[in-house]
C-alpha cells in the first residue's frame, strides 16, 4: 500500500488529490439532505426571482457548511471566525426556512452539524438543542406539518452530538500524534547523547594521549631520537586500540536486536495495513549471535509479508519449544495472503537459510492454509540452552 491509497484521516490536511477528494466526501456526505430543497427548487412552485435567490443562497450556505468543517478539521480556525461563520449559516438557514416553506428546515440540520464540528462540548451541548428548537419553532409558527418538524428534529440532535464526538476523536488524534513525535524527538536526542557519551569515551583519553606524545616526541626528536621513537611507537599503539574500539563499537550499534524488530515489525505490518499480532517481548539470555541472526531474519520475513503476500492478518511468534533434538527458540511468521508464487526460493529465504547455517539453525516454509494452499508461514528454528526464559 503506497501514500496515495492510504485515506487522509480527518484531523490531518489532505496531502494529494484523493486525499482531499476522500475527505470531502466524509465531510459532504450530510449533503444527502439537501434533495429536499433542490427538489423543492426544481418543482417550480415559486416565482423566478424566489427561484433564482432560492438557489444562489442554497449554494452560498452549502459552500460556507464546506468550507467551514473542511477548514477546521484539518486545523483549529480562530474561534471569531468559527462562530462569524456559524452565526452566517444560522441566519441564512432561518431566512431560506422562513421564505421558502417547509423543505427548507433541513437546512438547520447542517447548522447543527456545524455547531457539533467546530465548537468544544460545553458550547455545543445547549447549543445544538437551541439550533433544534429554532427549527421547532419556525416549523411551527407558519404551520408546516408537525410529521414534517418531527422528521428534522431527530437528525439535527443526533447529527449534531454525533459530530461533538467525531471532534473529540480529531482532537485526540491530533494530539497522539504530536505527542508521538515529541517522544520520537526525544528519544532521537537521548540516542544522539548517547552516542556523543560512548565516542567521548572511547576516543576521549586515546586521542589525549596521542597529542601528548606527539609533543613529547617533538621536543626529544633533534636530541634523542631514539627516545622519540619509542613514543611514536606508542602513538601507533594507541592509535590500533583507538580504531579496534570504534569499530567494535559501531559493530554494537548497527547489530540489530530482537526487541528492536519485533517493534519495528508492528510498525511496518500497521503502516501496510495489514493487521498485527507481534509479541510485545523477546525471550532473555539469546546468544548475541543467535540474536543477530533471529533479528535479520524477521526482518526479511515482515518485508516479504508487506511487500508480496498481499496478506491482510499476520501472527508473529517466538517461544522456546521441546523437540527431539532439545529445546529450539522458534520463530515463525505466518500470514494469510497468496501464498508461495513459486518453487524456488527466493534471495531473501536463502539469506536467511544462511545465515542460520551459522548457529546451527533450520528453517521451514510451508502454506499457512495447508487444504487451500493460501497464506505463507515461514518458521525458523535455533539451539536454546537450557534455563532460558522470557522476560518478566
Amino acid at each position: 500500500m503506497n501514500e496515495d491509497e492510504i485515506p487522509a484521516d480527518l484531523g490531518s490536511r489532505p496531502t494529494n488529490a484523493k486525499q482531499f477528494r476522500m475527505k470531502l466526501l466524509w465531510i459532504g456526505i450530510w449533503l444527502a439532505f439537501m434533495s429536499a430543497p433542490v427538489k423543492d427548487l426544481a418543482d417550480g412552485g415559486h416565482t423566478r426571482w424566489a427561484t433564482v435567490l432560492g438557489t444562489l443562497g442554497l449554494l452560498v450556505f452549502g459552500g460556507s457548511y464546506l468550507v467551514l468543517v473542511f477548514q477546521y478539521t484539518s486545523k483549529a480556525l480562530d474561534p471569531l471566525r468559527v462562530r462569524s461563520a456559524l452565526a452566517f449559516l444560522g441566519v441564512l438557514a432561518t431566512a431560506l426556512a422562513l421564505t421558502m416553506g417547509v423543505s427548507w428546515l433541513v437546512l438547520f440540520v447542517y447548522v447543527s452539524v456545524s455547531v457539533g464540528a467546530t465548537l468544544p462540548l460545553t458550547t455545543s451541548r445547549w447549543l445544538i438543542p437551541a439550533v433544534t428548537a429554532l427549527l421547532v419553532a419556525i416549523g411551527t409558527a407558519q404551520e408546516h406539518p408537525r410529521e414534517v418538524i418531527a422528521a428534522l428534529v431527530f437528525p439535527a440532535l443526533l447529527g449534531g452530538f454525533a459530530m461533538t464526538g467525531v471532534r473529540q476523536m480529531i482532537r485526540t488524534t491530533i494530539e497522539l500524534r504530536e505527542a508521538r513525535a515529541t517522544v520520537a524527538q526525544l528519544a532521537a536526542n537521548e540516542e544522539r547523547l548517547r552516542l556523543a557519551r560512548d565516542l567521548h569515551d572511547l576516543l576521549g583519553h586515546s586521542l589525549s594521549l596521542i597529542t601528548l606524545k606527539s609533543e613529547l616526541a617533538g621536543r626529544m626528536l633533534p636530541d634523542h631520537p631514539e627516545q622519540a621513537a619509542a613514543q611514536v611507537a606508542d602513538i601507533e599503539q594507541v592509535s590500533r586500540q583507538a580504531l579496534v574500539d570504534v569499530r567494535s563499537a559501531v559493530t554494537g550499534y548497527r547489530r540489530p536486536t530482537l526487541p528492536g524488530e519485533l517493534a519495528g515489525a508492528r510498525t511496518a505490518l500497521a503502516a501496510a495495513g495489514i493487521l498485527a499480532d507481534v509479541p510485545a517481548e523477546a525471550p532473555d539470555g539469546v546468544p548475541e549471535k543467535t540474536e543477530e541472526v533471529l533479528a535479520w531474519a524477521l526482518r526479511e520475513a515482515v518485508t516479504n509479508v508487506v511487500r508480496h503476500s498481499g496478506a491482510r492478518h499476520c501472527t508473529v511468534t517466538l517461544a522456546p519449544r521441546q523437540t527431539l533434538d532439545g529445546r529450539i527458540l522458534e520463530l515463525t511468521v505466518a500470514d494469510d495472503g497468496r501464498g508461495a508464487s513459486g518453487t524456488k526460493p527466493g534471495n531473501g529465504l536463502t539469506g536467511i537459510a544462511e545465515r542460520l547455517a551459522t548457529v546451527d539453525g533450520t528453517l521451514t516454509t510451508r502454506a499457512t492454509d495447508s487444504r487451500s494452499g493460501k497464506g505463507f508461514t515461514t518458521a525458523l528454528g535455533v539451539p536454546l540452552e537450557s534455563g532460558l526464559g522470557s522476560r518478566e
